[in-house]
């Protein structure tokens, strides 16, 4: 698929979601009560939930990434990454933050115009410790690792690796900004495969809009420094639109994106671009303080 199709696939991507979004949340008639201004602060509250990697918020977003024209047959590669998050407060000034991201992976063979490998990825573990009661500037520090749990050497790094992550946010009306940043170096693993060492930067810049809606970028970049020259950064660069609306009494959000990878190793061949499509499940519920 060259990047028109990719184009065109996130257009209707982008209408089928409009569709069920119009299906789950009809327009009002003419005469239908709108939301009072208390029902709007409530829900630009939970879109900046949503925004806020460390709110208060449990969450179970299912992220689908479909990477575009990698290697001389332009092959696919499709990752689904299960990523729960959820709070717990450890006192009355500390909130501790478990991220936790499972990948299932479809891993093509790029030398190849067909075959690849199913199974599960390396997991991704974050614990952030974040202040109970954020100020203007919300922010969180913790370790982050990374498990040898692939289930074919082609899905992962083979290696146990360890390292600092953080995040830091503001969110001043409807604009939510911020980054979260990670590096994890390997500390043990098997002495064939390659060591690790591996920069992660996700920064997101949104903008609320009414009835839900929302639009922002977050792509990832990341930086291999163990890599050639010139292979080192992917550094992603596009659009997402966002939606919270509710199935039933079950809050949710889904979003889609379409970011193109300005920069990118050639070596081993790495995707043009990527198409992100992500529904969370959304449990509005503060921390519950831990029994000491």
């Amino acid at each position: 698929m060259d990047k028109a199709g990719a184009l065109i696939l996130l257009t209707m991507i982008l209408a089928m979601t409009h569709t069920v979004y119009g299906q789950s949340s009809a327009p009002a008639a003419p005469d239908a009560p709108q939301l009072s201004s208390t029902q709007q602060g409530l829900q630009e509250d939970l879109q900046k939930a949503t925004q806020n990697p460390v709110a208060s918020l449990i969450s179970v977003p299912f992220q689908n990434n479909t990477d575009l024209n990698i290697g001389p047959f332009d092959r696919e590669r499709n990752t689904l990454n299960i990523q729960p998050v959820v709070p717990l407060s450890l006192s009355e000034n500390v909130n501790l933050i478990v991220r936790w991201i499972t990948p299932v992976s479809f891993q093509p063979d790029i030398t190849q115009a067909k075959l690849g490998t199913v199974g599960l990825g390396d997991m991704s573990p974050s614990f952030f410790f974040a202040p109970a009661k954020p100020g203007a500037l919300i922010w969180a520090i913790g370790p982050a690792f990374l498990l040898p749990t692939a289930t074919d050497d082609t899905l992962g790094t083979g290696k146990f690796a360890i390292g600092p992550t953080a995040v830091a946010l503001a969110q001043p009306g409807h604009w939510t900004i911020g980054a979260l940043a990670s590096n994890v170096w390997s500390v043990a693993g098997p002495s064939d495969r390659p060591d690790v060492n591996l920069f992660t930067l996700q920064y997101f810049l949104n903008y609320n809009l009414p009835k839900g809606w929302s639009i922002g970028t977050s792509p990832i970049l990341t930086a291999n420094w163990n890599a050639s020259s010139g292979n080192v950064w992917t550094v992603p660069a596009g659009l997402a639109i966002a939606r919270v609306f509710k199935v039933g009494a079950q809050p949710m959000n889904a979003s889609v994106g379409y970011f193109y990878n300005a920069v990118r190793p050639d070596n081993p061949p790495s995707p043009r671009s990527q198409i992100r499509v992500q529904i969370s499940l959304l449990f509005s519920k503060a921390p519950v303080p831990a029994k000491h």
